[in-house]
Parts: C-alpha cells; structure tokens; sequence
C-alpha cells in the first residue's frame, strides 16, 4: 500500500508544499501539475489510485503563495508577486526536476491539468519527460465559450475582476465562485491570455518555447461539456508541441454514466469512472 511523504521543492526562491505517494515498489514516476486555482489536495484520491493502479510514485505540489504553499511564505495574498509565469513555468519545473532527482531510473510522466498542462510547452528540459497527459488544457479565448458561460468569462476579465484586484489587492475567488483566492499578477496574466488571441504566445513575460521541446507521447485529452477550454482549444496546444507523437481524446460524461464533468472535475472522485482512460 502506498504511503504519502511531505516534501519542500525550491523553485527561485520560493518554497513549495508538496506531497509523495509512494508505493512499495514504484515502476513509474508521475508529476501531477494542477490547474488555476486548484489545490494540490485536490488530486490526493487520483495519486492514490494512480499509485495502487500503476504502480506510480505521484508528486503532488501547491504552486508558490497557493495552497499549502502559503503557510511557507508570509500568508499575505495582497503581498504576493506571484505570477501564471512563476506557477505554470518555475513552479512545475522545479516540481519536476525534484521528482528526476528523487527517483532518476524511473520513466516520467507528466499529467497536466489546465494550466499544468497549458504551460508544459514553455518549461526548460522536456526531454526528460517520457508522456506527457495533458486533461482540459488548451489557449481558449473569451469569444470561443458558449453562452451564457461567455457572459460570466466577460463579467470577470472586464469588470469584476479589474474592480476587485484593484480595490483588494488580490482576487477573491471564493467570493467571486472560482474556488480560491489568487494572487493579483496571477490574475492579471491569467485575463491576458484569456483575452488577446495570440493567448500565451503572446506574452512577453513567458519564456519562448525551446526546441525540440516535447518529443515523447503526448495525449491530448478534452472534455465534452467544458465550457471553459472547450474542444477546439485543447486541439490548439498541439500546435505549441511540433516535434511530440500527438494523439487526441474528447471524455463525454454520458459515456460514463455521468450527467457532466466540466472544466475542474475530471479529477474528482465522484469522476473516477474516467480516470482509466486518462491514463490509457
């Protein structure tokens, strides 16, 4: 049976929280890089399963000034510079390499969920990666969501969220029904990629892409009734991975008994009827 080990990851200066499913005799080491917003925690019950399933050593972390990761700084939202650079780049780069160096003999996965798998293309060193699984991750525009999701996507880039990180110093997801507070230059970067069309390429505070880049399996995975990264945007990030072995996959909830899944769900329990063909 596996056991969960704490752990601290380095990552240019900040401290991240992190967990290690370990199982007796792992045959696989997996990185599970989160979406915005989305605790670490989050993922516990799909690391365990991984782990009894695979055989897969599972790291979990918070990004920096989120999550656990917070009690290892000041605590103070407001005093975060903590950006979508930082957590999507740095943060699961440091992740990664911590993994490499823990168990160096093992294959490496990494199975990224929206911005986990977003951001995978602008990471140094993917050529140690041996799959990679990105699940609802893709450069979506605010005019591609269908109504009436668009209205609350237009609501939150061009008055709500401006307003509150403006007047707050941070923007209060919990209030504002996104899950988690996040830091102001996570926000601020997240609208911009949401709202320009060339999205994260974009960017000028993103490092560009190296090459080759990815070159191992990549498995694109989109969900049928996400109305946040919908199917064609998914399919988009492909474009980002030119030299990797790309196969693509749409989960419809009805195929598995299930009324909807989302954007954030595909890693809840009440989901795990999908997670074997996530990983297949």
């Amino acid at each position: 049976m596996a056991h969960a080990e704490t752990v601290n990851i380095e990552s240019r200066g900040a401290s991240l929280a992190g967990t290690l499913i370990l199982p007796p005799d792992p045959a696989l080491a997996v990185l599970i890089s989160p979406a915005t917003g989305a605790p670490a925690a989050y993922y516990r019950a799909f690391a365990e399963w991984l782990a009894d399933e695979r055989q897969a050593a599972c790291l979990l972390f918070d990004y920096r000034d989120f999550g656990a990761s917070a009690s290892l700084a000041s605590g103070n939202i407001r005093a975060s510079h903590a950006s979508m650079t930082d957590w999507g780049v740095h943060d699961a780069s440091a992740a990664r390499q911590w993994l490499r160096t823990r168990l160096p003999n093992l294959p490496l996965w990494v199975i990224g969920h929206s911005l986990g798998g977003m951001a995978l293309p602008f990471q140094p060193e993917l050529g140690q990666i041996n799959r990679a699984i990105t699940v609802a991750a893709g450069p979506g525009h605010v005019s591609e969501h269908p109504w009436p999701f668009r209205a609350q996507a237009l609501a939150l880039w061009y008055l709500l969220g401006p307003v509150s990180v403006t007047l707050l110093g941070y923007l209060p997801g919990r209030l504002l029904g996104l899950g988690s507070d996040l830091p102001a230059p996570v926000f601020r970067q997240w609208r911009l990629w949401c709202t320009q069309r060339a999205s994260l390429m974009g960017d000028p505070a993103l490092p560009a892409p190296e090459r080759p880049g990815l070159t191992c399996p990549v498995k694109l995975i989109a969900i049928a009734d996400d109305v946040m990264i919908p199917p064609e945007a998914v399919w988009r990030l492909g474009d980002w991975m030119p030299a990797a072995t790309l196969s693509h996959q749409t989960i419809t909830p009805a195929d598995y008994g299930l009324r909807c899944v989302g954007h954030i769900a595909p890693f809840s329990p009440r989901n795990r009827a999908l997670w074997p063909d996530l990983i297949a």
